[in-house]
Order: structure tokens, then C-alpha cells, then sequence
């Protein structure tokens, strides 16, 4: 929105010659585009028609590293190769917004304005310790959380966790994590004087913000709103068992009567043998992806893993082969040690696997390769 008042600003200029009177030059503002392009895939935006063009063009822009604190942030995450909107999301943008998580907010700002080179790499290296930091909190909220969950006899249409001291610049990530682990709308609050301050992630089919809306019209909320997706809320105290019974019962409700389950898109069935680098060039064609083009996702039918180990604190890694034993594919899926997904990887026995994920390019140490991102395994019936 930004970028188009801009442009629009500048056309006005140029239409009633006030550029020619005060001898300004116009500035090119495609040079701009990768901010543009930063702020719509972090933002989540559909990639779709001008925002796909906006994408699109500013990874070009950004490849050429014109600006100086995306170029000093790229540099402290080690980012080493052509930019992609995984970059952006996943890489750029938490750092980004790390400051305003669990630092100073006016950072991000700071960096991708600035001019000054050496300001840019300080404040870089600090959003990106505030980045460490920031996961480091995650995972104990996290952690506590999950733990918090399965201290219930079961879980319903929905998970509501809250913990006095948790950062309430994480909870929204942490109800992202749960509602990828459960498969339900989850909710998770952190204490502000004496309220709790809530974030909340939905499943596809539940219109989360809606549900918020009608919560603090019924009056069991301070305030709160949200889309389909997402929302936040502000609760009292006294009434969180009134609110979680409100949501449980709405969630219910709308689960059994459109017959809501986990279900996963699959775009084809490849071959360990058939996941190439030709096939990942013209896989990048389609890009770039993100929300509304998303990455395309294959299925490995009756593959098995040569070997598999844990990296990192909780991501298993393994090799791939086909039923026949040939061709050769690396894997990874990321934090699922401690769910079904990780113990089938770590404990598969040799037995054939059904695996579906994606795939990415593999330039990890200058090497070019393939490589699969799992999302789910499951064994042959």
C-alpha cells in the first residue's frame, strides 16, 4: 500500500510539473520493490497478480544488494546464494521482527532506511542475537506448553494454553507450532497486567476471527478481532473457563457439521530417481511461493530410508532410496523428534515408507544438489 501511494504521489508530481520546477530528479522507484517484496510475503500476502509481480521483481531488485541492511542481514544469516521468498519469510523477516519481539522495535525501521554501512552491521548482528534470544524463549514456552496440552485427557476442537510469565512476544509463533502439532485452532496467552494477552492460529475451515469477534460480543472478552487465520484477544482472568467453553463448543460444532480432518494437498508422485535438478529448475519457474501459490508438493510411494539420525536439538535427517534401491534422495523434516513423524524416520526398520514434502535446491557448502523438505510419512497399509 505504501509503494502504490508512493507511485501514485509520483505521477501526481510529474503531472503538474513540480518536479521541473524545483529541478528534482525523479527517483526510479522499482529500486524500492525489495522492500516491497520483504513486507508482502512476511505479511503473508496471497502471491497473486500484482503482488506476485511485486515479489517476483523485487527478488531481482534484491539480488543486486542496493540496499544496505538487507545486504548486512543477509550477510550475519549467512545467506549465500540467490534470494528466494523463503529467504524473506523465513530467514529476513524474523530477524526483522525480532526487535519487536524481545528487543527494540524501532531496529527493523532503522536498518532497512539506513545508508550507513557500518550502522547497518551493528544493528544487524543485534537483531540477529535478538533473533537467538527469541527462539531460545519459543522453546521454553513451547515446551511448557506442549506439556500443557498433553497433561489433559484428550484434545478437543481446540488447544487454549496460558502461562503467567510467557513473552508475549512469542505466543503467536507458539500457536502457530501448536495448530501445526494438533491439527485444531490453538490459542495461546501470556499475562499483562493482570490480563491475558492472547494469539491465536486457525486450521483451514475454521474462521478463527469471526469466533474471537462473537466471544467479545457474548462479553467474555476485553477486546480482540482477527481474520479467518489469525487473531489476538485480551481476556479476564475470570472468565477463561467461560471463553475456552464458548470456543470448544463453537469449534465443535463447526468440525462435525463440515466434516473438518488434517488433510494434506499432494501435486504428484515422484521417484527418489526422479527428484533432478532439471526437475527442481523448472519447479523454481512457477515460484515465487508463498501464500496462494503454494510450493508444489510430492509423494515418495513405498520408498525407504537408508539411514536417518537427529540433528540439530529435535530435526531428523535421513537418505531416501526407491523400493528398487535406486536413486538416492536427501531428506529432512524439522522439528518432529518427539511426534509420530520423527519416531517412524528414526525407528523405520528398513520397512517401506510413504513420504510427502517438497523439494529445494541444495547449496549447503557451495554444493548444488536436491533435497526434500518432509511435512508427513506414514507406513503402507
Amino acid at each position: 500500500v505504501a509503494f502504490l501511494v508512493c507511485v501514485a504521489l509520483l505521477r501526481e508530481l510529474r503531472n503538474r510539473g513540480w518536479l521541473e520546477k524545483k529541478g528534482v530528479r525523479a527517483p526510479d522507484l522499482r529500486n524500492w520493490l525489495d522492500l516491497v517484496a520483504l513486507g508482502t510475503v512476511c505479511d503473508v500476502v496471497p502471491l497473486r497478480g500484482l503482488n506476485r509481480a511485486f515479489v517476483t521483481q523485487g527478488l531481482k531488485v534484491m539480488k543486486h544488494r542496493s540496499n544496505i541492511g538487507i545486504t548486512s542481514l543477509a550477510d550475519i544469516a549467512g545467506v549465500n546464494e540467490v534470494p528466494s521468498a523463503y529467504h524473506l519469510g523465513y530467514v529476513l523477516g524474523p530477524r526483522v521482527n525480532a526487535g519487536g519481539r524481545v528487543g527494540e522495535s524501532f531496529l527493523g525501521a532503522t536498518l532497512l532506511s539506513g545508508e550507513n554501512a557500518a550502522e547497518a552491521q551493528d544493528i544487524a548482528r543485534r537483531l540477529d542475537d535478538y533473533n537467538r534470544e527469541r527462539k531460545a524463549i519459543e522453546d521454553i514456552v513451547l515446551d511448557q506448553a506442549i506439556s500443557a496440552v498433553e497433561g489433559r485427557s484428550k484434545v478437543g476442537s481446540m488447544v487454549l494454553v496460558g502461562g503467567e510469565d510467557w513473552h508475549p512476544g512469542v505466543i503467536g509463533i507458539v500457536a502457530s507450532r501448536l495448530k501445526d502439532r494438533y491439527h485444531v485452532p490453538s490459542l495461546v496467552m501470556g499475562m499483562v497486567d493482570g490480563v491475558y494477552k492472547g494469539s491465536a492460529r486457525s486450521v483451514r475451515g475454521i474462521d478463527l476471527g469471526d469466533a474471537i469477534i462473537a466471544a467479545r460480543q457474548a462479553g467474555l472478552l476485553i477486546n480482540g478481532g482477527g481474520h479467518h487465520m489469525a487473531a489476538g484477544f485480551t481476556l479476564d482472568p475470570e472468565k477463561l473457563e467461560a471463553f475456552e467453553a464458548f470456543l470448544e463448543e463453537r469449534f465443535a460444532k463447526i468440525i462435525a457439521e463440515n466434516d473438518i480432518r488434517p488433510t494434506i494437498t499432494v501435486d504428484g508422485a515422484l521417484h527418489a530417481k526422479g527428484a533432478t535438478l532439471d526437475l527442481i529448475d523448472s519447479l523454481e519457474k512457477l515460484g515465487p511461493f508463498g501464500a496462494g501459490n503454494a510450493e508444489p508438493r510430492f509423494a515418495f510411494v513405498d520408498c525407504r530410508a537408508v539411514k536417518a539420525d537427529v540433528v540439530g536439538q529435535d530435526h531428523v535427517r535421513c537418505i531416501l532410496t526407491g523400493s528398487n534401491g535406486q536413486g538416492r534422495l536427501k531428506a529432512i523434516a524439522f522439528r518432529c523428534l518427539d511426534n509420530d513423524m520423527g519416531q517412524t524416520l528414526i525407528k523405520h526398520g528398513g520397512r517401506p515408507l510413504h513420504v510427502l514434502g517438497h523439494l529445494r535446491r541444495d547449496s549447503w557448502q557451495g554444493r548444488d544438489g536436491v533435497q526434500l523438505i518432509i511435512d508427513d510419512v506414514a507406513l503402507p497399509v
